[in-house]
């Protein structure tokens, strides 16, 4: 992550145009988050998917990418966010708002390769700790997902660990190697 500028209020960076890669404002300071790379948008396009194709006929959650969700002092673009159905935003036509200015339910990190692990991790426990029920922390280089919940230390889960997903989601299971697999291009 880069960092851009440690001058502006929240309300000041949310009147500055987006960049891509999305900028996020954490701590009074603007960071630029790295460009996705291959494993990274794999894990990324594939996860979101399958969360949506697994809850959405029922209208249980709803997996959104690069998403910004701006709460507790800070303007964070989560690699995913997942809402449960009931607390999505929506605009005067029924439809899905553009704005967020909500926690997530569940949010979910991919680590590339140009990112500071522990600021990433920071992101997740600040979530948690202003309302967000589940986190994980994908690393594709030890193939591992950390799982972060409310009043629980953290757990590293490997292979074909069962990885703890959101409550509503109860009866799907989903493991590392699964996500790990998706990566094969055989």
């Amino acid at each position: 992550m880069v960092t851009l500028s440690s001058n502006l209020s929240l309300t000041e960076f949310l009147q500055l145009p987006e960049t891509k890669p999305a900028s996020e404002y954490i701590e009074q300071k603007i960071y630029q988050k790295p460009m996705p790379q291959g494993k990274h948008s794999i894990i990324q396009t594939r996860l979101s998917t399958e969360i949506n194709q697994v809850s959405k006929s029922e209208q249980k959650v709803l997996a959104l990418n690069e998403l910004r969700c701006t709460f507790g002092g800070r303007s964070l673009v989560p690699d995913i966010a997942v809402f449960e159905w009931s607390r999505l935003l929506v605009d005067e036509y029924g439809e899905i708002a553009n704005k967020f200015e909500i926690y997530p339910d569940w949010i979910i990190e991919i680590l590339s390769p140009d990112q500071f692990p522990n600021r990433v991790i920071d992101k997740i426990i600040f979530c948690i700790n202003h309302g967000t029920k589940l986190g994980w922390f994908i690393d594709s280089n030890d193939r591992s997902v950390m799982i972060f919940q409310p009043n629980q230390l953290p757990e590293v889960k490997y292979n074909n660990d069962k990885l703890t997903v959101i409550n509503v989601l109860a009866d799907w299971q989903i493991t590392p190697a699964d996500i790990f697999n998706w990566l094969k291009i055989k």
